[in-house]
């Protein structure tokens, strides 16, 4: 996703000297306002989204979280200032610990079939399709409209709601910026076990019986680039593997399990760290890493740029500068088995000159991680946060659009035989590729004007016949005071897999009076036969029918009962798309980054007996 994912990172620390007194006010005047306050907040979370987070979140994330290299300089006096100053709370009177909500019986074993109802890691399948058949669906078009919420759950001390759920065997699986991965039932939202990691976890996770055990296994990683695997009936770690070094690495895409080996795809936040004019920007590129699920043991690594970072040139400053670098992989990756290769889209470059397999669809070898082929959409897209900053020293000369590829290609096959793999990008372009002829070109449609955060985001879904796919092209009011138009963006298209041909499109639905509304849709959309969900950043869940005919919505920002006592509020809703499995659907809620509403609850429906 670029900029957007790292973004959504709790604090963009601004390069200045120390200050000696520990007023948070000061420090944050000194070191945050500028990214937080000034042009650079449409894409970071401004004051009123960190006054939802907890203390002791925005405290770890600046000491040992994604933000520790940027506040490397400051002192443990001034981080917990500045965490307090943004907050409003201290460690005393942060937010209250998960505490409720705990089952009446724990389970000893998984309460419903393994082989029942699921929806098992991000795409719900190894192509990635979002599309969940009506046998685990358990949902029909008709039963939509009568669909109710059950429960709610809420993450404490959060702004966002950024993990998608995994359903298998009657248990969820979630995390998120509590840095803990939850284990609930899924029918009440009830809490089965906890259990704490180095980092907060945005991507999926996936359930396994672990290779060679008689152990259930859940596979997930952290925003510190740590892979685990973890015991999935009471959460005891089995393994965990630090799968790339640089200190700006981090896992946003869901691993990808496949025939005993986990496929993880590797990120990072160094689009954000080689903006300030001191950092020698940039050596990070990124990859995908294969694990044997048994042990975590890495079998290979291959870097989406084959070239290692060197010396260039440097900047106005005397820094030196380093290229390529980007190319980072913020999606699960796709899995052919037919052709024995992993797919995976990438991100821009950070740096020049830009790498030639940036903004690509490549493919790679499932047992060796050789490249075989790859399909750039995008060329010379070089671009850092600096690029949107009053201070753009590293922004790379003739810096790109920022049209970078957020979410996973579909492997699909049509009724014919014929193979495609389809993919939408922030570009507002929705490619089809040929899977068999090295990755060719079949058909390009534009569906959005595109953007650092326009075009397509997080995620479509496809079954047979169409792609489904949601347009974002957020924008900004131009006064100044950086908040969501609340006029443009939006759009839900289905195109004709076979031709690219838009077959099915739903116009942007016009905010109102509503505050901090844009109509884009920039959350991953789910597909169940003849209905397609969607997701808003006005905070409504939609269900239409593949007509285009509105069949349900729910209006997600607002105050709920959770089931866990924890104070909880939908908002904007982004990243991950609804889940639907054994006659429920799920959904994230809140979403506090560039003028969006905060919250942080997991929302469930059922189908109601009225």
């Amino acid at each position: 996703m670029g900029l957007r994912a790292v973004l959504a990172a709790v604090l963009i620390w601004c390069s200045a000297p120390a200050l000696a007194q520990q007023d948070g006010g000061a420090l944050y005047a000194a070191h945050c306002a500028q990214c937080h306050d000034g042009d650079a907040q449409a894409r970071v979370p401004g004051r009123g989204a960190m006054q939802a987070m907890s203390f002791d979140h925005v405290l770890a994330t600046l000491s040992s979280g994604s933000m520790a290299a940027m506040a490397k300089d400051r002192s443990e006096a001034e981080r917990r200032a500045i965490a307090s100053f943004v907050t409003g709370k201290t460690a005393a009177n942060g937010a209250a610990a998960d505490a409720d909500g705990g089952c009446a019986q724990q389970a000893s074993g998984f309460p419903q079939a393994l082989d029942g109802p699921h929806w098992n890691g991000w795409g719900v399948d190894a192509a990635n399709s979002r599309f969940q058949p009506t046998d685990m669906a358990g949902l029909t078009a008709e039963q939509v409209p009568r669909l109710r919420l059950k429960w709610a759950y809420a993450f404490p001390g959060a702004s966002v709601s950024f993990a998608s759920p995994t359903i298998v065997g009657g248990m969820l699986f979630i995390g998120g910026t509590d840095r803990k991965v939850h284990a609930l039932d899924a029918r009440s939202g009830c809490t089965l076990w906890t259990v704490a990691i180095d980092a907060a976890v945005r991507a999926a996770i996936s359930v396994s019986k672990l290779p060679g055990s008689d152990q259930d296994a859940i596979f997930f990683g952290d925003l510190r680039a740590n892979a685990y695997a973890v015991n999935a009936l009471t959460g005891a770690l089995i393994w965990k593997t630090k799968v790339e070094e640089h200190a700006a690495a981090r896992i946003t895409g869901a691993p990808t399990l496949h025939d005993g080996v986990l496929y993880v795809p590797v990120s990072s936040l160094e689009e954000a760290a080689g903006s300030q004019a001191s950092y020698e920007c940039c050596t990070f590129r990124g990859s995908v890493v294969a694990l044997e699920a048994a042990t975590g043991k890495t079998i290979w690594q291959a870097y989406t740029i084959p070239e290692i970072p060197h010396p260039t040139t440097r900047n106005a400053r005397g820094t030196q500068l380093f290229g390529p670098s980007g190319a980072a992989i913020w999606s699960a990756p796709t899995i052919d088995a037919k052709r024995g290769a992993v797919y995976v889209a990438t991100s821009n470059s950070y740096s020049n000159p830009p790498a030639a397999t940036a903004d690509s669809i490549l493919a790679f070898e499932l047992t060796t991680g050789k490249l075989l082929w790859k399909q750039q959409a995008t060329p010379k897209d070089a671009f850092v946060v600096a690029c949107f900053m009053a201070d753009k020293t590293n922004c790379p000369d003739e810096h790109g659009p920022d049209h970078d590829f957020g979410q996973s290609p579909i492997l699909v096959t049509l009724r014919d035989g014929k193979r495609i793999l389809a993919i939408a990008q922030k570009s507002g372009v929705v490619h089809a590729l040929d899977p068999d002829d090295g990755g060719k070109i079949l058909w390009q449609t534009r569906i959005g004007k595109g953007g650092s955060l326009g075009g397509s985001e997080w995620g479509s879904a496809a079954d047979g016949e169409r792609i489904y796919v949601a347009n974002s092209d957020v924008r900004f009011m131009r006064d100044g005071t950086r908040q969501l138009d609340s006029t443009q963006g939006g759009g839900l298209f289905g195109l004709d897999l076979a031709s690219g041909k838009i077959a099915m499109e739903v116009p942007p639905v016009a905010c109102g009076d509503r505050r901090q509304c844009s109509p884009a849709l920039s959350a991953a959309v789910s597909l169940i036969p003849g209905v397609v969900f969607s997701g808003g950043v006005s905070g409504f869940l939609r269900a239409y029918a593949t007509d285009g005919k509105l069949l349900w919505e729910f209006d997600t920002a607002q105050d709920f009962k959770a089931v866990n006592g924890v104070p909880a509020h939908g908002g904007a809703i982004d990243g991950p798309g609804p889940v639907i499995a054994g006659g429920m659907l799920y959904t994230n809620s809140g979403y506090g980054q560039w003028s969006g509403v905060a919250g942080n609850v997991l929302l469930a429906f059922e189908v109601g007996t009225d």
